[in-house]
């Protein structure tokens, strides 16, 4: 059976886990709060943390020591993020219905993808991007999304560094969440109406294969999530953060008082960092207090 772990939302809290896991017990903090709904966070190599308040239209940046503080206003409805090799920010704004890249060294913004087959997007919700900065994205449509749709699907999405959009995945369930393994070789998509999460392959070119059920039933409604260093899968739902082998087995389930939407490792492996609701945590995994 996987370990249980229940957290509440004081500042910090210090719990024992069961023998069985790698670490012998874990930290949570509260880092940042009065958000009206924090989504996609993500590490820059430069020592920050990006996140989005989708429903205020805001960017945050966050930094230890500093705090919060407004990166973008108006964000379009910002929901996922991610940086690529060069430390550029790709962003998925659900209003505008499209998927940019900032230039953090001189803040140029470059829209890279709002359309397919002459349609517009659905409402782009999460990203990925690998190393060689391949970039696939999800893009389902919630609550009045679904009012403005002109394609007839959900979708997943591969934007290759040249070339056209390409499409990995269509269906008539929603894709959520989006990351990639370690090694670069396997796309994580979570779906929030199957409560599933799909694994592709992924050749030498980006291209995607080999559809297939990982996580046939999440405990809880799944949204965003991330791949650490050793495979396992980190993902946010509305039971918590539901940790997985590469395998597809539950390990743990990290229960939160606050839903969270998605999480984020520092660059270190030391942290992992939960949007949920309206707060910012961040859980400490190596055991140090």
């Amino acid at each position: 059976m996987p370990a249980l772990l229940r957290i509440g939302t004081a500042a910090a809290l210090f719990v024992l886990l069961a023998p069985a896991q790698d670490f012998s017990k874990i930290a949570i903090e509260l880092v940042g709060k009065n958000f009206d709904f924090t989504e996609g966070p993500a590490w820059s190599k430069d020592g920050f943390l990006i996140f989005s308040d989708t429903v205020s239209g805001k960017l945050w940046k966050w930094a230890p020591g500093s705090g919060a503080a407004v990166f973008r206003e108006p964000s379009n409805g910002a929901s996922g993020n991610a940086f690529d090799s060069q430390g550029r920010l790709y962003t998925c704004e659900t209003r505008s219905r499209r998927v940019t890249r900032t230039n953090m060294k001189d803040g140029r913004i470059d829209v890279l993808a709002d359309a397919f087959e002459g349609k517009k997007l659905n409402a782009p919700c999460d990203l990925a991007v690998s190393k060689s900065d391949h970039v696939y994205f999800s893009d389902p449509a919630f609550g009045s999304q679904q009012d403005r749709r002109e394609l007839d699907f959900y979708g997943v999405y591969h934007l290759p560094p040249k070339g056209p959009l390409k499409l990995v995945a269509r269906s008539a369930s929603r894709p959520h969440g989006v990351a990639i393994s370690p090694n670069g070789r396997v796309l994580y998509v979570t779906d929030a109406d199957e409560r599933n999460v799909r694994a592709y392959d992924i050749d030498h070119n980006g291209d995607t294969s080999g559809e297939r059920v990982l996580v046939a039933r999440t405990d809880g409604i799944p949204g965003g999530l991330k791949v650490d260093e050793k495979g396992e899968l980190y993902v946010a739902t509305t039971k918590g953060i539901a940790i997985y082998s590469a395998d597809g087995k539950p390990v743990h389930t990290i229960e939160m008082h606050d839903r969270p939407s998605d999480c984020a490792f520092d660059p270190q492996g030391t942290w992992l960092y939960v949007t949920a609701r309206g707060f910012l945590y961040r859980i400490r995994l190596d055991g140090k207090q």
